[in-house]
């Protein structure tokens, strides 16, 4: 079975397929909707093969649908019906969520991605449980505002990398994870990492991607749980 992952942040949505080692990637922004994207998404990738589509979402997502619609996106995206737009089946986590399950190795892992805002998730012996820190209220603001972007270009690598240290030291106290991973685009412009953690990398949000469509034995899954019979007969998007 063949994988397309998508990974849909603040900035840019980034694709790779199963048997393909170059990524691609389109801008996002404050004008994407779940449509657009889909659109983009089936055009940059219109000569890769896929049979199904994993897709990291920059919100809170159940039971594989985006809960709330993302903060730095255009809106549309909460009861868009993804499966009839690709034509194929599509399992959906928040974006830190795929990323982290990427990065996991053992035991009790905190992930936190510092890209346009902030993910978070935790994942415990394999199983992901996703968090919503970033809007947690936090001194003048939210964690988020701590961290997030804005917070890097207004005060620059060094002094947001302490701003970066300290939330990571609150949020292990509280939750007391075994492994500690900062990923997302800025957790590399970090000018020291902060102790006990280990950076991770935008790659490993591929790496979760593929990993959505395995059963604990590690065989891929066929079986959607949201598809359609009409879906079905259809292997792939019509052009």
């Amino acid at each position: 079975m063949k994988v397309l992952v998508v990974d849909v942040g603040g900035t840019n949505v980034k694709l790779l397929a199963t048997g393909r080692t170059e990524r691609r990637k389109f801008p996002s922004g404050p004008e994407m909707t779940a449509k657009r994207m889909v659109s983009e998404v089936r055009a940059t990738a219109k000569d890769w093969d896929y049979d199904v589509v994993s897709i990291g979402y920059p919100g809170p997502v159940y039971e594989g649908r985006p809960l709330a619609e993302p903060r730095n996106l255009a809106k549309g995206w909460v009861g868009f019906d993804f499966e009839r737009a690709f034509g194929c089946p599509v399992r959906m986590i928040n974006d830190a969520a795929m990323q982290a399950l990427g990065s996991y190795k053992k035991g009790k892992m905190l992930f936190l991605g510092l890209g346009t805002g902030l993910g978070s998730c935790a994942v415990v012996n394999g199983k992901v449980g996703e968090l919503e820190l970033a809007h947690l209220p936090y001194k003048k603001g939210t964690y988020e505002d701590y961290v997030g972007r804005r917070r890097l270009e207004k005060r620059g690598r060094r002094k947001w990398s302490k701003d970066v240290a300290e939330v990571v030291a609150h949020m292990t106290n509280a939750l007391r994870p075994d492994d500690v991973v900062l990923g997302g685009g800025n957790a590399k412009k970090l000018t020291e990492v902060p102790a006990h953690c280990r950076l991770g990398s935008n790659a490993n949000a591929f790496i979760g991607g593929f990993r959505m469509w395995e059963d604990s034995q590690g065989n891929q899954k066929r079986k959607s749980t949201r598809l359609s019979p009409q879906l079905k007969k259809r292997s792939r998007p019509a052009a």
